[in-house]
This record gives C-alpha cells, sequence and structure tokens, in this order.
C-alpha cells in the first residue's frame, strides 16, 4: 500500500533530518522532493501544489521550538497537512431510519458486488440485519455472484430472476426487508465502461424511489486522478456521501487517496485491502497518514489482534505463561490466531518501520517456517503436544513423516521450545520474587 510514496517520502526526510536550522533555500530543496513524490503518486497537481504551500506557510511562519530538530517539525507538519488532506476524522456511515438504504454506484470493475459483500458482512459483526440486493441487470451472472457472496456470509440475498427493471426490484427489496426484519439494504447496482447517461438516470431514478441514507462510489484506487475525475461526475449526478477505495493493497501510488478528499470534498469511508472477505477497514485519515510516512498504524494492529484472540484467552495464555504451564497445543493455538491477523509482510507495514525492515527480512522463507512448524506440531497427538517429554525418538520418527520434514527439524522446534519454556519459568520466578518484595528492586546489600 503506497510504497512508492512512503519510499520517496522517506528519502525527502532523510535532508530534513538533517537540518540545523530551516531557511528558505534548504526547504526548498527538501518541499521540491516532497513535491515531486506526491506527483510521482499521481496526486492532482493542484492538490499537491496546495498541500506544499500550507506545509511552506507554517514551516517558515512559525518559531522553531529549541527542543526539536528543525527537520523534525517540519514532518511533523507534513503529518498533521495529510491528515487534513485525508479528512481529519473518520466519517461513520449514516444508518438513520429503518429500513437504511446504501447504494453503491461506480464504474464496471471498480469492484462493487464484492464490496457490498464485504460491507454487509462488516455490519452484520457491528450487529446489523443487513439484505444485499441485486439492482444489476445487465452484466451477465451479477446476480450470480451476489448470491454467492451472500451464501459465503450467511446474509440473505434478494434477486428477481428475470426481472430487469431495477425500481421494481427496489420495491420488492424493501418489502422484503421489512417483512424480515433487515434493517439495512445494500444495493450492488450497474456499472458502465464508461459514465453515461443512462445510467445516471437510472440511478437518479432508483435514489428517488428508495431515499438512500448513503450512496457510496466504489472506487478502484489504481486509477490515480482518473478516479478523481469519475467522482467528480457522479457527485455532480447524484450528490454522493462518501467513497469506498477498493484494491488499495496493489496500490503503491495513493494519488486517489491523497487527492479524493480536497477535490470531491466527500469523505473516504472504507478502504478495500485485500481479495478475503473481511478485507475492509473503516478509513482513519490519522492512521492513513502515518502509515504513508512510514510510522506504522499500532492502533490498526491492535485492532486486529483484538479480532483474531478473545480476552479470555488472552488472560488464559497469560496464567499459562506466568505458572511454566504453557504447552505445545498452547502453541499451536498461537501459530494459528497469528496467521488470523493475514499474511507477514500486512503485519509487518503497521510496524513503524516496516516498510524498511521488509526490505531486510526474506518474509516468504518466515513464512515457510511458520507453515512448517504448524505442519510438525498438527502431526503429533494432543497428548504429545501436551506431554512434549513422550516424544521419544520413533515418535518424532513418526511426526517427521508426517510432516514431510525431516528429524532434526522436529528436534530443532522442540529445542526452541524448551528454551522458551525456561525463560517463562524464570520469568515466572522473578515476579514472584518481586511480588513478595512490593514490586521493589533489591538493593546491593540485599543481594
Amino acid at each position: 500500500m503506497f510504497e512508492s510514496l512512503t519510499s520517496k517520502l522517506q528519502n525527502a526526510f532523510r535532508h530534513l533530518r538533517g537540518m540545523g536550522k530551516l531557511t528558505e533555500a534548504n526547504m526548498a530543496d527538501a518541499l521540491r522532493e516532497v513535491r515531486i513524490a506526491l506527483l510521482d503518486a499521481d496526486v492532482h497537481y493542484k492538490v499537491a501544489r496546495d498541500f506544499l504551500d500550507r506545509v511552506k506557510a507554517k514551516a517558515l511562519g512559525q518559531e522553531v521550538i529549541q527542543s526539536v530538530q528543525p527537520g523534525q517539525q517540519v514532518i511533523k507538519i507534513i503529518y498533521d497537512e495529510l491528515v487534513a488532506l485525508l479528512g481529519t476524522i473518520h466519517a461513520d456511515l449514516d444508518l438513520g431510519g429503518n429500513p437504511a438504504s446504501i447504494l453503491m454506484v461506480g464504474l464496471h470493475g471498480s469492484g462493487k458486488t464484492t464490496t457490498s459483500g464485504k460491507l454487509a458482512r462488516l455490519l452484520h459483526k457491528q450487529g446489523r440485519q443487513p439484505l444485499l440486493v441485486a439492482a444489476d441487470v445487465y452484466r451477465p451472472a451479477a446476480m450470480d455472484q451476489l448470491e454467492t457472496l451472500g451464501r459465503q456470509l450467511g446474509i440473505p440475498t434478494y434477486a428477481p430472476r428475470g426481472e430487469k427493471d431495477v425500481l421494481a426490484i427496489a420495491r420488492g427489496a424493501l418489502d422484503f426487508a421489512r417483512s424480515h426484519n433487515r434493517n439495512v439494504l445494500i444495493f450492488d447496482t450497474a456499472g458502465r465502461l464508461q459514465i453515461d447517461e443512462p445510467l445516471v438516470q437510472e440511478l437518479v431514478r432508483l435514489r428517488d424511489l428508495v431515499h438512500p441514507r448513503e450512496i457510496l462510489l466504489v472506487l478502484d484506487a489504481a486509477t490515480g486522478q482518473e478516479a478523481v475525475n469519475v467522482a467528480t461526475h457522479f457527485d455532480q449526478a447524484l450528490h454522493i456521501t462518501g467513497a469506498i477505495l477498493t484494491k488499495l493493497d496493489g496500490d503503491a501510488r495513493g494519488g486517489a487517496a491523497l487527492s479524493f478528499r480536497a477535490v470531491v470534498g466527500k469523505p473516504i469511508k472504507f478502504v478495500g485491502t485485500g481479495e478475503k472477505l473481511d478485507d475492509l477497514e473503516p478509513f482513519h485519515p490519522e492512521r492513513m497518514a502515518s502509515r504513508i510516512l512510514g510510522m506504522g498504524d499500532i492502533v490498526s494492529l491492535v485492532e486486529k489482534a483484538a479480532e483474531a484472540v478473545s480476552l479470555e484467552d488472552a488472560r488464559r495464555l497469560e496464567e499459562k505463561l506466568r505458572k511454566g504451564q504453557f504447552t505445545l497445543e498452547d502453541f499451536l493455538q498461537q501459530l494459528r490466531q497469528m496467521r488470523k491477523l493475514g499474511p507477514l509482510e500486512n503485519i509487518m507495514k503497521l510496524l513503524p518501520g516496516g516498510d524498511e525492515a521488509l526490505q531486510q527480512i526474506d518474509l516468504a522463507q518466515q513464512e515457510k517456517e511458520l507453515r512448517r512448524m504448524e505442519a510438525i506440531l498438527c502431526a503429533m497427538t494432543p497428548q504429545e503436544r501436551r506431554q512434549p517429554h513422550i516424544l521419544n525418538a520413533s515418535r518424532r520418527f513418526r511426526i517427521a513423516r508426517g510432516s514431510g520434514v525431516t528429524v532434526r527439524e522436529v528436534n530443532d522446534l522442540l529445542k526452541k521450545f524448551n528454551q522458551m519454556q525456561e525463560m517463562m519459568k524464570k520469568m515466572g520466578r522473578f515476579q514472584k520474587l518481586m511480588a513478595r518484595m512490593g514490586g521493589r528492586m533489591p538493593g546491593p546489600w540485599q543481594r
């Protein structure tokens, strides 16, 4: 996500950090690099120009704090301006009314149908009762695709076969929602390869019939400035309430994300970060600005971890670790929970400095190692995982054959596990010592 932009901004920041004093001359050199980075990222040229004018005015128009390096202060100004450019605060969905309607609009190929499913899943997890409505009567198999997504998610889909009147579908969907207690309708509408008048007028008639609380424009983030031009046309015709940027995981530039709010004046509400139905995230400007500047996004990482691991499981694990009762069964559960967070590459990018670390770590090898460890653990019986001391030579040979590895690799895993157990026991003893002493470290005379 935005790898190219982040890399170029990091290069510009290296010069900024070395500044001992801010002057118009050295600021101009540093901001020229930032400008090139923004334009290379396909940010709208007027947006880039106004952004840099504000940064320069703030950097040269204030006294430099003595305790902060001037370069670091400029980076903070750039961060604040990025947050403002992206929208300042997270914009929630307006789901007032019963039922509330959401129109998903956009060009063909932007990902409307899949994003409709992702949004339905997100709302369902929040306690809503969504209904997917197949309002695309032109694309072959559009209704089939939406129904398939609905079955995968366990969410009902209204898709009347053979019906070609979009307004008739909408009326039927509203009746279905009221009779089946569905409080949010998500209309997957038709797209075109380009904006045309018949498409716009059909969407206008649909809007006037269902009175949607939200009209969300689904945009392919990789299209850059063109996505902003599309957004302008849709907004003029329909008065959209916000956007969902899709395929952000494959967008190394970031032009659409950085230009949308400034040009259209509407918030980005969600971003699609992958192909799975869970890969839809609320858009938080401050978190995205932090990611763009290579500072990571710890808050999102913590939220992902909270979804993958229940509080009760975490407490139970902490108790086992403290008592030195951590087993291979627990180890296997931890591996599986970590896999739920997604690929290691995505996790690394949420850590401060993660993009630089990615250049030094062979993540493919790390992923392979994790899969090998999981295979070894799965080849053991539950008793062997709970009581590793019973793993004699014949058992280890059987486990190696069952997991497709060598006996040496099985021995290496058990050796690492034993070392970890010893470390946990020492930490447990240290905690007990601290507790007896009331939390005080012993002085030299007490040792």
